[in-house]
């Protein structure tokens, strides 16, 4: 099963960081945040990945296709133009990075990329948000509930988009930024049949959390799995201090793999 993590937006409102990088690549702890979810995809199995890049895509491109030179010492020789890896530190993964365009909307790049997924199941998730969410038991609620998708629900403390849900775990209705606290909201990790490609009818100006989703919850085909621990989107400065801090004194919730 692959992962697909969209990596692509302007990250306007982290502009700090983004004027050089991709926020895809805003560090914690010395590593980009896209390292951090898929380290948390890598511990339960998921090492293949397809990244939808937009935004200085190529810093994210080269900064996979140079991995031993960012995470390995190495002796360069000069004189003969040679590279030497020592303590190498890779990681079983499997990356394809997609040019899904500069302007392209989150639902336009996930159809961009749907040669790469085939008829497969496949998982889904924003490239700036770190969880412990538990992504096998997420994959086993998605086959128990034989939706078309799959949405992580959380209830955070402040005001996000939010999903009204059934006894069930069927999901109702789909709101993105509803007034009021204690609601349910879509935490960004998600498991999806190749269905939900149907969904994306507008070309490359199709939000996903807009018309797709809202539809797939009007037809009664998104389910949902009630996360209860730790998540937390890096969209401000502010959540990129509070991450690093969480980090730098060893308590990162996020950080489940040794």
């Amino acid at each position: 099963m692959k992962a697909v993590i969209l990596a692509g937006g302007f990250g306007t409102r982290l502009s700090e960081a983004t004027n050089l990088i991709p926020k895809p690549m805003v560090e914690i702890g010395g590593k980009p945040i896209l390292w951090h979810i898929m380290k948390t995809y890598s511990q339960y199995g998921i090492n293949e990945f397809v990244i939808c890049c937009g935004y200085k895509g190529y810093v994210i491109k080269e900064w996979f296709a140079n991995y031993f030179m960012h995470n390995s010492d190495v002796t360069v020789d000069l004189a003969t133009n040679s590279i030497e890896v020592h303590s190498c530190k890779a990681e079983h993964w499997k990356v394809t990075l997609v040019d899904t365009g500069l302007h392209t909307m989150t639902g336009g790049r996930i159809k961009k990329i749907q040669k790469y997924i085939g008829n497969e199941t496949f998982l889904l998730t924003y490239g700036d948000g770190v969880s412990d969410i538990n992504i096998v038991e997420s994959i086993k609620e998605h086959k128990k509930n034989g939706k078309a998708l799959t949405v992580t629900a959380f209830k955070p403390n402040g005001k996000f988009g939010a999903l009204e849900l059934g006894e069930n775990g069927e999901v109702e209705a789909f709101t993105e930024k509803p007034a009021g606290d204690g609601m349910w909201i879509n935490a960004g990790y998600f498991v999806c049949e190749p269905e939900v490609f149907d969904y994306i009818t507008e070309g490359d100006s199709t939000i996903f959390e807009k018309a797709p989703l809202e539809n797939l919850a009007k037809d009664g085909k998104m389910g949902s799995y009630k996360h209860n621990g730790f998540w937390k989107p890096m969209d401000t400065l502010r959540d990129n201090v509070e991450l690093n801090q969480m980090w730098d004194t060893g308590k990162a919730p996020w950080k489940i793999w040794e």
